[in-house]
């Protein structure tokens, strides 16, 4: 039996299944319209700044399945960005350098080898962000050699970078994302190495890209034919 509703994946015509499945005439995928209709309303969520505890009570689904989907968001806005950074990279830009640690270590001098170090690139209303070598890959040899001088400027060098955001009046494309990501971030108390690369492209993606444009963006990306799938 024939389905109104296109296929997810190619738009081409569907078949209704016995089972309440579908099945595309043309790419072949088969799939539950329910499934899809709940990774919409993902999507949506996320989009819309819904962390990942409140969206699993909203959608009666497991934490841990919510924020497995939400790490896969993270993954395609990352692409995203990269792809957007390609068709400006030729741009006249401009960049500064951005020191970020989480609040409740910032008056804890050792803690500067915890902080995330990335490149801020300006072009127009849009930015990109560079990731930096951690600084903890030096911190074991700056103890060892005991280079207490160094060690002093680099803890000064960030504070000086960390309060750009509060006392500069040169109001550009760069500052107001640090203003946004301090306040995207914040929430999250604190992310690990590991995931913190995405949890920036995720701050740039939705700076970069009007809310009511984000669902859709992460919606084709998600169900393309290559994508990440069902």
């Amino acid at each position: 039996m024939k389905n109104s509703i296109p296929c997810i994946y190619c738009h081409h015509p569907l078949y209704q299944l016995s089972d309440g499945m579908v099945k595309c005439s043309v790419c072949k995928k088969k799939y539950s319209p329910m499934r899809v209709d709940q990774i919409k309303s993902l999507i949506q969520l996320f989009c819309c700044d819904e962390n990942a505890l409140a969206t699993s009570k909203t959608l009666n689904l497991s934490y841990v399945t919510t924020l497995k989907y939400y790490q896969k968001f993270r993954h395609l806005a990352a692409e995203y960005c990269e792809a957007q950074y390609e068709t400006f990279r030729t741009q006249e830009s401009q960049y500064e350098e951005y020191l970020y640690l989480e609040k409740s270590k910032r008056h804890n001098k050792a803690a500067i080898f915890d902080s995330h170090n990335f490149l801020t690139f300006g072009y127009g209303n849009s930015i990109y962000t560079l990731l930096m070598p951690s600084l903890g890959v030096f911190k074991q040899q700056f103890l060892e050699d005991n280079l207490e001088e160094v060690y002093t400027k680099e803890f000064s060098k960030f504070m000086r970078t960390s309060k750009i955001i509060k006392i500069s009046e040169h109001d550009n494309v760069i500052t107001r994302f640090w203003h946004y990501f301090e306040q995207f971030i914040t929430p999250f108390k604190g992310v690990s190495n590991e995931f913190f690369p995405y949890y920036l492209k995720e701050a740039e993606f939705k700076f970069n890209t009007p809310q009511q444009q984000r669902a859709d963006i992460l919606e084709k990306l998600y169900f393309r034919p290559s994508g990440l799938g069902i």
